[in-house]
């Protein structure tokens, strides 16, 4: 009997007149709540700075004046000593929350990366897009390249005989410049 419930009240459609009853009357419990939660938090306030925040009577004398002053300095220090305390504290507890929500994630590992598109651009497009419209002057790696001259070679330079030098290097003596002129 009780699976047979659930397919009847499907089958049954609520009006809209009733749906909008319904939904003024929640309306209306929520803000009597956010009142009465206001309210609330008044009382809690007013109760607070009657423990500890006591009437003022300023005296008349400028000694007594000056004593007041020095006596709110020193409570406001105390103050602003325990707020710092309380903002490193509240700091530090987002930081661990925040690390905890990370590891809770990567031990899920429903975190994907995503899949990396490859992009052609050219040293000037790359440069505006990080730059924007700072960069003005063109890039051209290929001037920024280092000349390089050839070497000719001192056999090349000879433009003497052929015939002698190949008679020079035959036989013995030849050899023996060889490696005399190499070393």
């Amino acid at each position: 009997m009780q699976a047979s419930a659930p397919v009847r009240m499907a089958e049954k459609k609520m009006s809209t007149s009733r749906r909008n009853q319904l939904k003024s009357l929640l309306l209306q419990i929520g803000e009597a709540m956010l009142e009465e939660e206001a309210r609330e938090a008044e009382k809690e306030k007013m109760k607070y700075m009657e423990e500890n925040c006591p009437a003022l009577s300023v005296p008349g004398c400028t000694q007594e004046l000056q004593e007041l002053c020095r006596k709110l300095h020193k409570q406001i220090d105390l103050v602003d000593e325990e707020r710092y305390d309380m903002d490193i504290k509240a700091a530090k507890s987002n930081k661990e929350i925040d690390d905890l929500k990370l590891m809770v994630q990567d031990l899920k590992g429903k975190f994907k990366k995503p899949a990396l598109k490859r992009v052609r651009m050219s040293a000037d497009a790359m440069l505006a897009a990080l730059l924007g419209s700072k960069h003005k002057v063109s890039m051209d790696l290929r001037a920024n390249l280092k000349q390089v001259k050839k070497e000719v070679k001192e056999e090349e330079k000879q433009t003497g005989n052929w015939r002698k030098n190949i008679e020079d290097k035959a036989g013995m003596d030849g050899r023996k410049k060889m490696f005399e002129t190499e070393a």
